[in-house]
């Protein structure tokens, strides 16, 4: 905002301050070393765990960076900076979030030391990014093949998981870790976890976790009178529905008689078997739909020994079909036996005290699985 001479008139808020120049970068860089000298005690075999206690009094005690960061109350913005160096850390690799910031601290340091020399923030910045891509040159260099060392990824999978409070299962987690990587590694996907689902299950203990050559859907039969379980299974992936459309909203049906009614029900009913028909003529026994089973079709496909589960996650059916082999069908009527995948096994399964879940397992060259993990809570 500028004033009639033109000089800029700055307005702040009462008990606010203004700092410039090199007060202001040195302010700066404290709040960011501050930062990360809270976590460089955590890193290392030796690193120690830190106690949190946020405003309600609730107790967290950690040596993730990651953490400690997250339950810290942080109000200066290059601090706060600093807490997305590791947030970004933590979101792309899981792992070395107090490195990072550590790293981050210690750039900081020396470019302070420059700034006192009078060094151009500038040229500092241009330094630190040519440092960077001689860094990840040396990096390359040093860098070594443990795809097929299996002692090896299990002790970088034991380095990632400690600190998170589950090294009582440790041995247990690094295994499931590598041996889900493993399978998918190599097939289609961004990030090797999009070819991987997460299951939770509250109740049981972290060591009953295991990982399933499979998909695990949060489903249950849509039908009590299907089967509830499928050995040798082909399945159908249906975009789709399996039920009437309704009609628009302007659309009006007028039945005069009772006869007429009778005749349009049965008309409705013969094109859900016809449908239906179409699915068992390819030779599939289990149904999963992306949108709604009618009832009629729900009696029909448990009369036939169906096992079907009606308004399925896309994203999970984009996992099933990775899984098993199937194509996403659009169309019931344009269903070929080659659009069917298959699996060892599909059971619907009681998890816990009440919760129902569909287990789809024994998937031949999965490309996408399951981790099952269980907790108290």
């Amino acid at each position: 905002m500028a004033g009639l001479s033109g000089v800029p008139v700055i307005i702040l808020k009462e008990g606010s301050e203004r700092e410039s120049g090199k007060n202001a970068q040195h302010r700066n860089i404290l709040a960011a070393k501050a930062v990360a000298e809270a976590v460089r005690t955590t890193l290392g075999p030796k690193g120690m765990d830190k106690m949190l206690i946020d405003g309600s009094g609730d107790a967290t005690i950690t040596n993730d960076g990651a953490t400690i960061l997250r339950e810290m109350d942080i109000e200066n913005p290059v601090a706060k900076m600093i807490v997305e160096v590791a947030k970004a850390q933590d979101d792309e690799i899981g792992d070395g979030t107090t490195t990072a910031v550590i790293i981050a601290g210690k750039l900081l340091e020396k470019a302070e030391a420059l700034l006192e020399q009078d060094v151009h923030p500038t040229v500092i910045v241009q330094g630190y990014k040519q440092a960077a891509a001689k860094a990840q040159e040396v990096l390359k260099k040093m860098a070594i093949d443990v795809s097929g060392d299996q002692e090896m990824l299990l002790k970088i999978a034991r380095t990632s998981i400690r600190g998170k409070g589950t090294e009582m299962a440790l041995d247990r987690l690094s295994q499931i870790s590598v041996d889900a990587a493993r399978a998918v590694v190599g097939f289609e996907g961004k990030d090797i976890e999009e070819n991987i689902k997460m299951v939770h299950i509250p109740g049981g203990r972290i060591e009953e976790s295991s990982i399933n050559y499979g998909i695990v859907l949060e489903k249950e039969r849509t039908s009590p009178q299907m089967p509830k379980s499928i050995k040798n299974a082909r399945i159908m992936l249906l975009e789709g529905t399996l039920e009437l459309k309704k009609l628009g909203t302007d659309a009006k049906i007028t039945i005069t008689e009772a006869k007429n009614l009778s005749s349009f029900k049965e008309g409705e009913e013969k094109i859900i078997k016809e449908q239906v028909d179409a699915i068992i003529a390819t030779g599939a026994n289990v149904v999963f739909c992306e949108k709604g089973i009618g009832v009629f079709a729900q009696g029909y496909l448990a009369n036939r020994g169906i096992l079907a589960a009606r308004r399925v996650k896309r994203e999970d059916l984009k996992m099933l079909a990775l899984a098993t082999g199937a194509k996403l069908v659009g169309d019931v009527m344009q269903l070929r036996p080659e659009d069917l995948g298959s699996a060892a096994l599909v059971e619907e399964r009681r998890v816990g005290k009440e919760k129902q879940m569909i287990f789809v397992e024994g998937c031949e060259k999965a490309r996408a699985i399951s981790i099952i993990l269980h907790g108290v809570s």
